[in-house]
């Protein structure tokens, strides 16, 4: 026996397992690129086959938007890149020169452009971006005064969403690496981020309109899409540079991702766009397969429309140079539930998917779904009633619940803005963190506008006394001028002496009374104080009735003190911030609820005199 032959097998054996395994990636820093190098890119434009194309470097632009942050520019050809230009959906495409990755097609020259001229992310700044770096830093709790009320909850989403803009080189570095003469300064040409195509399936086109005029600012250009068929997107082959990928946000029965393309693989890392999708930093998004169905040619810009498929691992970097991603498992979404009741129309729809779970993108998903349920039932914008219902469940905290409804015109907008609401201040909390199990919301809708206004009130009891009950009658005038009389049976505590009010008004004019009344001191201290807020605040489809009486008292801290004497008044005063304490003239004795199914409006005093 040959003594050699051992170790003959072994290398051979060695020879053979190195030979499957990917050769590592050579990079060429970017002080190596010379203006009138050319090399090679690859990206999908059909299906999921990589393409070559060429790319001819013109120069580089340094420190352009910001130290150490460069860009290489290049002259793109092959394919349908001179017909169509830069193509959106193609971020991230990997340039190399000799063999050696330069970095990534990111960005795209001014608009209607006669050559096709990208910017190249440079493959260092996207590697060296891939730290994980601290969480993001908590915001401010939101600016809520108690009581809340549809008011405050509609508006909230809009005043916390971040709106991020492209990034843009100044016009003369564009000028000075010699672009044709009238493509600088003087035309104020910008190179910017490709737009990221997003991918939108099950949206009505009222919906698709309106999530293009919110996503845009954001390099965000929603695309119509569709589901996976016959398992178009799903595939054995690992992920590898050029190939099509998606950023998902949303699965199910509704469903929206941008897609681009993947710069490089090493290992289980991803990196892939060359510029960011949302630059929110540390994020979670499902990284999933992408499938190109075909380029969408237009003078402005070009597109790719895709459809997302399989989840393959998690997007937890979202930076200025890429986002960065670890094949694998995709993270934990929120479940959402929406139910559509419309009684007149004997139609009940159900819609189930879920939604990534962040502090800017899980309220704004709800919105979106939310207005795309509501226009599946009234697909123009019109007159409609919706009364909506709501629970989000929290680990370890009780449920927060909410329930409003909205009529007229505006009511589509307002009822999905409603909705975003109460997510927006649990999420961003800016208290403490929060785990969204999961939000079912209830929407009962009716065509035209259910509204009342209150028209007088009166008590029957000419001379009401303490401890007895007094009739107070309600006359409540409809839209269409029926008028119906309710009646509240107004407990007089016995203790109630001298003159007292009684106040009847509608959920928002009180809350805006009560805020007025408490400033600054009436916010949430806790996240179980905001939880309360939420299940507890006015609504504006009732009236609410409150016996108050003239006393001194405070609001400490969000909290609700009255009938405090004046010490006790002047040791809070020299105890707590001027934020923190507000001082009361009034308190309200009792309060009762008129509940309507239709949204009102109105309020009217009643001064009484109890006797001494």
């Amino acid at each position: 026996m040959n003594p050699n032959r051992p170790l003959l097998a072994l290398a051979l054996t060695a020879g053979c397992f190195l030979a499957v395994l990917p050769a590592a990636t050579v990079t060429m820093p970017v002080d190596e690129v010379r203006a009138g190098m050319r090399g090679t890119g690859l990206t999908v434009f059909d299906g999921a086959k990589r393409s070559e194309f060429t790319a001819e470097i013109i120069g580089v632009l340094e420190n352009s938007f910001g130290p150490r942050r460069n860009l290489v520019l290049a002259r793109l050809d092959g394919g349908p890149l001179a017909g169509s230009g830069v193509i959106q959906g193609m971020s991230g495409s990997p340039v190399y020169i000799d063999g050696r990755l330069v970095g990534a097609v990111s960005y795209a020259l001014g608009s209607f452009p006669k050559e096709t001229i990208a910017g190249i992310t440079p493959i260092d700044e996207m590697l060296r971006d891939d730290t994980p770096g601290p969480p993001r830093t908590a915001r401010a709790a939101p600016e809520l005064t108690l009581p809340l009320a549809a008011d405050s909850l509609t508006r909230l989403l809009s005043t916390r969403l971040a709106r991020p803009e492209p990034f843009a080189a100044r016009p003369g570095d564009v000028d000075a690496v010699g672009l044709p003469a009238g493509t600088g300064a003087s035309y104020g040409v910008r190179l910017r981020p490709i737009a990221t195509p997003l991918t939108l399936s099950g949206f009505t086109p009222a919906a698709f309109d309106r999530i293009a005029a919110m996503f845009g600012p954001a390099g965000l250009a929603p695309v119509v899409g569709g589901t996976v068929a016959g398992g178009t997107a799903q595939s054995d082959a690992p992920l590898q540079a050029g190939d099509a990928v998606g950023v998902s946000l949303m699965q199910g029965d509704l469903s929206m991702a941008g897609t681009g393309t993947v710069t490089l693989v090493e290992g289980d890392r991803v990196y892939a766009f060359g510029h960011p999708f949302y630059n929110l930093g540390a994020s979670r998004f499902p990284m999933t397969r992408a499938w190109v169905h075909t380029v969408l040619p237009s003078q402005l810009i070009s597109s790719r429309i895709a459809t997302v498929g399989e989840t393959l691992g998690t997007f937890d970097q979202d930076r200025s140079s890429g986002i960065a991603g670890r094949l694998g498992p995709g993270p934990r979404l929120v479940p959402v539930r929406i139910t559509l009741d419309a009684p007149e129309r004997e139609r009940t729809d159900t819609f189930e998917f879920e939604v990534v779970d962040d502090a800017i993108f899980t309220p704004l998903l709800a919105y979106n779904a939310m207005l795309n349920t509501l226009f599946s039932h009234n697909r123009q914008v019109g007159a409609a009633t919706y009364a909506v219902r709501g629970e989000v469940t929290l680990a370890g905290l009780p449920a927060a619940r909410f329930e409003e409804t909205f009529a007229g015109n505006a009511a589509t907008v307002l009822a999905s803005a409603y909705v975003a609401g109460p997510l927006t201040a649990l999420v961003d909390n800016g208290i403490e963190p929060v785990t969204v199990e999961r939000v079912d919301v209830s929407v009962t809708a009716r065509d035209g506008t259910r509204t009342a206004e209150l028209e007088r009130v009166w008590l029957d009891d000419p001379r009401p006394r303490p401890g007895r009950t007094a009739p107070l009658r309600l006359a409540i005038r409809a839209r269409d001028g029926e008028v119906e009389v309710r009646t509240v049976m107004v407990d007089l505590p016995s203790a109630a002496r001298g003159r007292v009010r009684l106040l009847v008004a509608d959920g928002a004019t009180l809350a805006r009374e009560e805020r007025q009344q408490a400033g600054l001191a009436a916010r949430p201290t806790s996240l179980r104080h905001l939880i309360d807020a939420l299940n507890t605040a006015r609504r504006n489809d009732r009236f609410y009735v409150q016996l108050r009486r003239a006393d001194a008292g405070a609001v400490v801290n969000g909290r609700r003190l009255p009938s405090l004497p004046r010490s006790v008044l002047d040791v809070l005063g020299a105890d707590r911030p001027a934020a923190g304490l507000a001082r009361m003239s009034s308190a309200a004795l009792r309060e009762w609820e008129v509940p309507l199914d239709r949204v009102v409006s109105g309020a009217r005093v009643l001064d009484l005199d109890l006797g001494s």
